[in-house]
């Protein structure tokens, strides 16, 4: 936990408006828990002024390990227990764990004389695991048998919160643990002499599972903000603002970020699983060979493609290129643009973008930009149309984003340009989109303009693209027709989405999208109300939207939410369904 246990115990960290070791009290405490004994090591001075101060009428008692800097947790649980009077079974509890009151009253009330806490294994956890059988505890295994091999799909992690019978305790436990650790091993967990006991019949531990959203395990600094999110749920949404992304570790089902959730398969899944320990162990390739898969993919000219590092790789070198130069964006579009192109001109997505408006600003710009289909509104311009444009005005570049073209059934500018380039136009694309993998960060520029592809070629690092990015477009190659079903189950689910967003009470107007997203207006006229749908769901479901009101002028709530699968679309729906009436806003002082 360093630095942040450099001058505070761990336990004494606060999360959420309470210390770790004091929502652990508080639960053991309301459930009629007690005496409670305390192991303590690091900073046990302090340990011990919290608990006087916060609990001074608590019966608790102390256990000093004083060789915990050279001891690991099958000692100071020996300790414990050889410091118990036994008048009552055992709850054993670690103290790197945030949990519900609940889950204390249910562990007392389970049946069975042994009784350990499980949860199925998900990332970002560490530590023992555990495999269940009959609603046992069948096998232990700690963190040194998880070998290059061990599947995690059927094991469950222990929260390290037992029940013991007494007797259990105190006349096998105990013994055990005390001789382990003086005569084997002293650096080992007592989970080794658990699993060896689980395998006796009459020793035998029951497994109650708890869902995940009731516990969180604090190992390290990065655990803090999973047990923020938990455990404070008014902050949901200032996490999430800050972060951007990281959030495997949350418990989220995020409808902010359009990909496709058809893609990757399961397949692939397994494909990369098996070959990542090779690929993440040597350099990628040269970007000459980048750009010949990047081709083999799109199937066009190598010579006019260059494989990026996300589609925001191309940013910077835009931004250099046409600076000070006339540029032309939609508005609202994707920030990037606009953070690129500060003094742009722009033409208005209202939503729906008139054509006539794009063609004036094209014969006044020497960049005009095309997002096809536009963010956050999900409309389009013909591709034929952009085409003729640039025909026509060859002394304007016109770059075209197609990172949710897939979803829109409209043709690629890029077909279009292989049969007849136009050296004035490049499509600039984020795959992460399509293939639903955007934290590989893949994207690529298309152009037949040797200035621009010699603009990229000079300012790109060598290696930009990582080598599990280029193994990946490696097989999207070899699943062409699994992508394009994906591409047709997104489609119809988006009609699906939105005709049932429709009959939502609060939804005045869902919006014809040709991505894999949507966009809807509130029937609220105040824009807060977007923000409180966000709040809303963030607290009661754990669902994230993406509240776009800021970015219309009329400032009126509207919510862009991605179209993921079936089940996680009704789940969205069904989050939404208890809240009918947004709240307006008080009168103004």
């Amino acid at each position: 936990m360093e630095p942040l246990s450099s001058t505070c115990h761990k336990a004494l960290l606060e999360i959420g408006g309470s210390t770790i070791l004091g929502r652990a009290m508080d639960s053991l405490l309301g459930a009629g828990v007690g005496p409670v004994t305390i192991v303590t090591g690091y900073r046990a001075d302090d340990i011990r002024s919290f608990v006087a101060a916060r609990y001074p009428a608590a019966d608790v008692r102390y256990v000093h390990n004083d060789r915990y800097d050279v001891t690991n947790n099958i000692v100071s649980l020996s300790l414990a227990l050889d410091h118990l009077d036994y008048a009552e079974d055992v709850i054993l509890i670690e103290c790197d764990l945030l949990f519900e009151p609940h889950v204390i009253t249910e562990l007392i009330a389970y049946p069975g004389k042994n009784v350990a806490l499980v949860d199925r294994y998900r990332t970002g956890m560490d530590g023992t695991v555990v495999a269940m059988a009959d609603g046992y505890v069948s096998q232990v295994f700690p963190t040194s048998s998880q070998g290059a091999d061990f599947g995690y799909h059927d094991k469950f992690k222990t929260l390290n919160i037992y029940r013991f019978d007494r007797d259990y305790c105190s006349g096998t436990l105990a013994p055990m643990l005390s001789a382990y650790a003086t005569h084997v091993d002293a650096n080992c967990y007592y989970e080794l002499v658990l699993g060896m006991l689980a395998n006796i019949p009459q020793h035998r531990i029951a497994a109650q599972v708890v869902r995940e959203s009731d516990w969180v395990e604090v190992d390290d600094p990065n655990d803090l903000a999973v047990a923020a999110y938990s455990f404070d749920p008014g902050q949901r949404a200032d996490l999430l603002d800050r972060t951007f992304g990281g959030h495997w570790s949350l418990d989220l089902l995020d409808f902010s970020l359009p990909r496709n959730a058809y893609f990757p398969t399961a397949s692939m899944h397994a494909a990369l699983r098996y070959a990542l320990p090779d690929v993440i162990t040597g350099y990628g390739s040269a970007q000459r060979v980048l750009d010949e898969k990047a081709s083999f993919f799109l199937r066009c000219d190598p010579a006019r493609v260059h494989l990026l590092n996300g589609a925001s790789q191309a940013y910077p070198v835009l931004r250099q290129r046409f600076a000070g130069q006339r540029v032309a964006i939609p508005a609202p579009t994707f920030g990037e643009y606009a953070r690129c192109f500060p003094a742009a001109a722009t033409y208005a997505d209202a939503p729906g973008m008139d054509l006539e408006q794009i063609s004036d600003l094209a014969g006044h710009a020497d960049l005009l930009i095309v997002v096809n289909p536009n963010n956050p509104s999900g409309g389009t311009v013909p591709t034929e149309f952009v085409y003729d444009l640039a025909a026509r005005y060859p002394g304007t570049t016109v770059l075209v984003d197609e990172s949710f073209l897939p979803f829109s059934g409209l043709a690629s500018m890029v077909g279009l340009l292989e049969a007849a380039p136009l050296p004035n136009v490049a499509v600039l694309t984020s795959l992460g989109k399509l293939l639903g993998v955007p934290g590989l960060r893949l994207g690529y520029l298309y152009t037949a303009s040797a200035d621009l592809r010699r603009a990229f070629g000079e300012l790109m690092p060598i290696w930009g693209v990582n080598s599990v990015g280029e193994f990946f477009l490696e097989l999207a190659v070899k699943f062409r027709t699994e992508l394009d079903r994906s591409i047709a189950s997104t489609v119809a689910e988006r009609g699906r989405l939105a005709e049932l967003l429709a009959e939502h009470p609060l939804v005045a107007q869902v919006y014809p999208s040709q991505a894999n997203f949507l966009l809807f207006r509130l029937a609220a006229q105040d824009q807060a109300a977007a923000a409180w749908l966000r709040g809303e769901l963030l607290a009661s479901s754990k669902i994230e939207i993406k509240d776009v009101s800021g970015k219309y002028p009329d400032r009126k709530p509207r919510i862009r939410v991605a179209v993921r699968t079936q089940q996680d679309n009704d789940r969205l729906l069904k989050a939404m369904a208890p809240l009918a009436i947004a709240p307006e806003p008080g009168p103004k002082p």
